[in-house]
């Protein structure tokens, strides 16, 4: 078993170092489709996570406060928020606590913070909605009590994000399956061309009682390898990816939706299997295909 493997290995670089062109044909076909596949990857799990984060606080209605509205009116503001149906809660929120929570969204980058001459938020009231239906509602009504600044409450902008989500995944998948089935075919031919060059030392080999297995091995380790080294050209490149552009996006997300992009390390970790699983799978259901169509296997 280990001499057959052994075998199978040296074979398949050997073959590899004969048909370069092909080879880096289809390394290259690969590693493109994964590279592609990586990016919507990034940008689907990282819209799906700025949407969780909105929809968290989709629930809830921040109610701004004047600067002269004293703690005692804010208690009246909220008591009368609590008297609706619509509303689980109301929390009151200080200004300095809402510094504290705004700091901790930036990660970090909270220190860019320190620098402000004074804390610039307002206090706030924090109104907890029973249903996401009543949000509209509950905002007017917030609007119309003395002692409110602003009411914050993006409902139809939020609805936006999602459908625009939903969306980039649908169109990822019709991308990614096919990009998925390009790479097959390319290394489905490369694979083919070795056994067409191969053919009579293949017919030699079954004449001397080889199996059919021993003949395959080398070419669906081959396979294998062209998969395993694209996956690794291409995590290398989505790391420099994300690592180089992810902190421009960082600063966008921060700005436009008060959250983080999803950390490098936990998205590279991910991809990492889902390449190499993917890469090596391509690359032996490729060469599978073409030793069925051409070894009869």
């Amino acid at each position: 078993m280990i001499k057959s493997l052994f075998y199978s290995l040296k074979e398949a670089f050997k073959q590899m170092f004969r048909s370069k062109v092909m080879t880096l044909v289809s390394i290259f076909s690969i590693s493109a489709m994964l590279l592609i596949l990586g990016l919507f990857f990034f940008l689907t799990v990282n819209i799906n996570f700025i949407s969780e984060n909105i929809k968290t606080q989709f629930d809830t209605i921040e109610v701004f406060l004047l600067d002269d509205t004293s703690k005692a009116d804010a208690d009246v503001i909220a008591m009368s928020l609590k008297t609706l149906d619509e509303v689980a809660g109301v929390e009151y929120i200080s200004k300095e606590q809402a510094m504290e929570e705004f700091r901790a969204q930036w990660g970090d980058n909270g220190y860019l913070l320190d620098g402000l001459a004074e804390n610039p938020l307002p206090n706030s009231l924090r109104v907890t909605l029973k249903d996401l239906k009543y949000g509209s509602f509950v905002a007017e009504f917030s609007r119309t009590m003395d002692g409110v600044e602003d009411v914050r409450y993006y409902q139809t902008e939020i609805n936006k994000v999602l459908k625009i989500s939903e969306a980039i995944q649908k169109g990822a998948l019709v991308i990614i399956a096919f990009l998925v089935i390009v790479s097959v075919v390319v290394v489905s031919n490369t694979i083919k061309l070795t056994v067409m060059s191969r053919q009579d030392e293949i017919m030699i080999m079954k004449y001397v009682g080889a199996t059919n297995w021993f003949v395959r091995g080398p070419l669906l380790v081959e396979g294998m390898l062209i998969g395993c080294f694209s996956a690794l050209i291409a995590l290398g490149l989505c790391w420099l990816v994300y690592d180089r552009i992810g902190t421009f996006f960082t600063d966008q997300a921060l700005a436009l939706f008060s959250s983080n992009l999803v950390e490098p390390e936990f998205m590279l970790q991910n991809l990492a299997w889902i390449f190499m699983s993917l890469g090596i799978s391509i690359g032996a259901f490729g060469s599978l295909l073409s030793m069925r169509r051409y070894l009869k296997a």
